[in-house]
């Protein structure tokens, strides 16, 4: 059997990184990329093969699928769409450029390398497309406004394509993460702290009482139902190497729990519950 490949975004840590590991392990070629060379030379240290894409850059997206290719021979299986950040706040003090920046990386570079790829799986007659979205790709919480708005977005835009793609060999599945331990919180500390100004805001007792603490909590306390980023990995397994991969797949327990509370209850009900979070 040849040997399938995989083009995986988001790898310098957390789930990237342990799907990267945990896939060569298995017997993929993997294209392990990030965003920054820096992390793409310890990726190479660590024997995977790396290259630089940056979501927010067309170039880059174009370069890294163009050297992909040119390492397989015009090939690709499967690719796993990871990388993305949060910018925590309130959404009326979200300036333009926040929203259209995380969007850039969130979602635009998602489908910007879909349609990069997909001409390459429909020649070859297969492929798979895994999108990673979150339980808040379909349950709202307060300051998160800008990440929901992303996955929401990614969450519509990727049961649309597998709708349209039904009559192909092609395969294109969701999955929704809970809460997982990864940087996201730190990098999310980044983009608040350009983005969001407190001290303006009429939301500036919420922010310092409820957002902060949390956002700024010291590294390594768990959130409930949290896991770790093998717990995705085992899902990814799964819906790469399945005859007949499932359209979505949920990883932790919030997600569980959040996917039944939006199928049994009114809309006034949940936003009784989750507008405590």
């Amino acid at each position: 059997m040849p040997q399938k490949s995989i083009l995986i975004t988001g790898c310098s840590s957390g789930i990237g990184h342990d799907a990267a590991h945990a896939l060569a392990k298995r017997g993929w070629r993997v294209f392990a990329t990030c965003r920054q060379e820096k992390d793409c030379t310890r990726l190479r240290d660590e024997e995977l093969e790396s290259f630089v894409l940056d979501y927010e850059d067309e170039g880059s997206i174009a370069g890294a699928v163009q050297e992909c290719l040119s390492r397989t021979g015009g090939t690709l299986d499967a690719l796993f769409n990871n990388g993305a950040y949060a910018t925590p706040g309130a959404v009326e003090d979200y300036p333009r450029d926040a929203l259209r920046s995380i969007f850039e990386a969130n979602l635009f570079g998602y489908f910007d390398l879909i349609r990069r790829v997909m001409p390459v799986m429909r020649a070859q007659g297969h492929g798979r497309i895994v999108n990673c979205s979150s339980v808040l790709g379909f349950t709202a919480l307060r300051m998160r406004g800008a990440y929901i708005a992303t996955k929401f977005a990614l969450e519509g835009l990727t049961d649309t394509l597998r709708l349209e793609l039904r009559d192909t060999p092609i395969d294109i599945v969701l999955i929704e993460p809970g809460p997982i331990r990864t940087r996201i919180r730190q990098n999310a500390q980044i983009q608040f702290e350009k983005w969001i100004d407190v001290e303006s805001s009429v939301h500036r007792e919420l922010y310092k009482s409820t957002l902060m603490p949390r956002l700024y909590a010291p590294a390594g306390k768990p959130d409930p139902g949290e896991l770790g980023p093998e717990a995705v990995t085992k899902k990814l397994i799964h819906a790469l190497e399945s005859p007949r991969p499932k359209p979505r797949y949920y990883v932790t327990l919030p997600t569980y729990f959040s996917g039944a509370l939006k199928r049994v209850l009114s809309t006034r009900v949940s936003d009784m519950i989750f507008g405590r979070a």
